[in-house]
């Protein structure tokens, strides 16, 4: 296994952790509700028949629910993690092109999933926060 197969999907989770922190809330709560929403139905034609809907509703509860708690968003990422294991070992890939999309979408989607337990804290607010802290005079 390459190293990118690793590093690619993480770098991607970050990529995409960076621009939702552009968003100020309520926004990046209700953003990452829609893309967990839409993450859910993206396997929808993906191989597991009537599984495919059960799982698209348990998610979209999750969203809905995440339009709330960012808990539930981390819990629909997971669980979305789960269904790309299954689809990248017995599935059609999420990516029909790319044999190993559902693959790296397993590595991605837990990064995406602790930033949501974390609260989604804005990238740029923390480094702020720590370049405020750094200035700062000691007493």
């Amino acid at each position: 296994m390459q190293i990118m197969s690793l590093l690619g999907p993480i770098i991607v989770a970050l990529v995409y952790i960076s621009l939702c922190s552009l968003f100020k809330e309520p926004n990046r709560q209700n953003f990452n509700a829609i893309m967990i929403a839409g993450a859910g139905a993206a396997y929808l034609n993906g191989g597991f028949g009537i599984w495919e809907f059960a799982f698209t509703a348990m998610v979209t509860y999750c969203a809905f629910r995440g339009l709330r708690s960012y808990t539930f968003i981390g819990i629909g990422w997971l669980l979305h993690t789960g269904w790309d294991v299954l689809h990248h070992l017995y599935g059609n890939p999420i990516v029909p092109f790319v044999a190993d999309s559902s693959f790296g979408c397993a590595i991605c989607d837990p990064v995406i999933a602790l930033w949501c337990f974390a609260g989604a804290p804005s990238f740029y607010d923390l480094f702020r926060r720590n370049k405020r802290e750094e200035s700062s005079p000691t007493s």
